[in-house]
């Protein structure tokens, strides 16, 4: 029998930029960046799609932009800018995707058009799967407004909506051409969505560089107290290491290893259970939380550095508990276990810390003792809130 055999690479490139007030007059990092994209022979249709949560903060957005693309000869930008549900909900409503491909479809957009999105990271993870599906693929900007998205995922190379009641479920891997970080859409944010981002800095600090963890304890209350320059430095290493993840391994994510998934496969579970009414970053810090019981429980997690993780997140302001966690016995928030395996393709593989810093691999969870990690994540999260109240009185 005859045989063929195809192999194949292709290499992806892009920037992330810090910036302070990304279209001020005087700011050319953008129209430097489409500058070299395009000519004014060859000019490039722009559609910008806003999470409407942030013009509301930022009601004149709309009005610099279209502003500042006025002086770019070699652009051509959409003069109607969508505006689109923020939040989870962005992800949950399919007539958001619909909106944005009939947009690129009556612009005749083609695949050198950029399709750029301005928000969190949920309302850029739709404005990417619809450029993703829209002629197989038209460039994409993000132009992240949250802590969570500067720092984790408006930096990498996911898309996803959600579907049938699981989150993600359908989504594609297809890099931006740029990020565009700009530090004032964060100065406004609530305090929730400030402190939310900061659980995907623990993360990765956790999992990846020790250094960093310790940085993050010496700079929590800072941080809890909103420090702008702390912040500042958060989100630039978080991204950082990000990026340095993404391009060592395994980008697309064809095995089964998943770092930066450390904490998820609860919190995915239990932004469900709690009707979205947890942040993504909330559900990930419980998620953490219960993962390192869980890791002291099996015997892998030292005592004191589970207690140094316990501090620092509560230090930062996390509530570590859900009461969704033992809803229903725990069935609920244990079924994200066989999702989180059909995630992956099969084999269950969930990172658990060996110390700071330092992780392994497991492919099984006692469930048992998952609902033994979660009565000591009660009772601690109950002890710190007492605690906390003592020092208050």
């Amino acid at each position: 029998m005859n045989q063929l055999n195809q192999s194949f690479s292709v290499r992806f490139s892009y920037s992330v930029s810090f910036t302070d007030g990304l279209f001020d007059s005087h700011n050319t990092l953008f129209a430097d960046y489409l500058a070299g994209q395009s000519t004014e022979d060859n000019r490039k249709k722009l559609l910008f799609v806003i999470d409407e949560g942030v013009l509301a903060t930022f009601p004149d957005l709309t009005e610099q932009i279209q502003d500042y693309f006025a002086q770019q000869s070699n652009v051509e930008l959409i003069a109607d800018l969508l505006t689109v549900t923020g939040g989870e909900p962005a992800k949950n409503d399919p007539s958001l995707v619909e909106k944005i491909v009939d947009a690129i479809d009556k612009q005749g957009f083609d695949r050198h058009s950029f399709v750029v999105g301005i928000g969190g990271g949920s309302v850029l993870d739709l404005v990417g799967y619809a450029a993703a599906i829209s002629h197989r693929g038209i460039r994409h900007i993000r132009i992240p407004t949250t802590v969570l998205s500067q720092n984790d995922s408006g930096v990498g190379v996911k898309n996803s909506v959600n579907y049938r009641g699981k989150k993600n479920f359908l989504g594609t891997f297809a890099p931006p051409v740029a990020v565009f970080n700009d530090v004032r859409f964060l100065r406004t944010l609530n305090i929730r969505d400030w402190r939310s981002g900061m659980a995907e800095a623990v993360k990765v600090a956790l999992i990846k560089d020790p250094a960093f963890f310790e940085w993050l304890e010496t700079n929590a209350e800072a941080l809890a107290n909103r420090d702008g320059f702390a912040m500042q430095y958060l989100v630039y290493r978080c991204a950082e290491l990000h990026l340095q993840h993404i391009a060592s391994g395994d980008p697309f994510e064809q095995g089964s290893s998943r770092p930066l998934d450390f904490g998820h496969w609860s919190a995915h579970k239990l932004e469900q259970l709690t009707n979205f009414s947890l942040r993504h970053g909330e559900a990930v810090a419980i998620g953490m939380a219960l993962d390192c019981h869980y890791a002291h429980l099996s015997g892998l997690l030292p005592e004191a550095d589970l207690n140094r993780i316990l501090n620092l997140l509560q230090t930062l302001g996390f509530v570590l508990y859900d009461p969704a966690l033992e809803q229903d016995d725990s069935v609920g928030v244990l079924r994200g276990l066989s999702e989180f395996r059909e995630h992956l393709g099969g084999q269950l593989t969930i990172l658990l810390l060996q110390s700071i810093g330092k992780g392994v691999d497991i492919h099984e969870m006692d469930e048992e003792l998952v609902r033994q990690a979660i009565v000591q994540l009660s009772v601690s999260s109950q002890q710190s809130q007492r605690g906390t109240a003592t020092i208050h009185n």
